[in-house]
């Protein structure tokens, strides 16, 4: 398992990536997709960059509190990142349909990712 700082060094790296995903997509792929698939890719971004933050703090909060949940909550939040968006990024560039079957599982991972961050914290009250 990762520790606080390391998962905050991937959190950083993820926020990164979701910049430079949406700028490639907002500058290259404006011009080549339809309307609807490039609201598909940047809701893809959008969830990318809420879910690195959310990467972010886990880390923080495990650096603060030492408990093993927080670790779980920015291990759902890092599979729900390369699921929900990763296969919405496919969807709109490849015209994978078949991948949009497997975005619920990575938004089913980010609410993994909040409920252990929820329960990590009231569990500290």
């Amino acid at each position: 398992m990762m520790n606080g700082r390391q998962i905050l060094g991937l959190g950083a790296v993820l926020a990164g990536i979701a910049v430079a995903i949406g700028a490639f997509g907002a500058h290259m792929l404006k011009p080549r997709l339809s309307e609807r698939m490039m609201e598909v890719f940047e809701t893809g971004v959008r969830y990318h960059m809420f879910h690195a933050l959310a990467l972010l703090f886990s880390g923080w909060a495990l650096t603060q509190f030492e408990s093993k949940v927080f670790q779980k909550a920015a291990w759902a939040f890092f599979v729900g990142i390369l699921i929900f968006s990763g296969s919405l990024y496919c969807l709109a560039i490849a015209d994978m349909r078949w991948l949009g079957a497997l975005t619920p599982l990575g938004g089913l991972c980010f609410l993994i990712g909040w409920g252990c961050l929820a329960f990590g914290f009231f569990r500290r009250t």
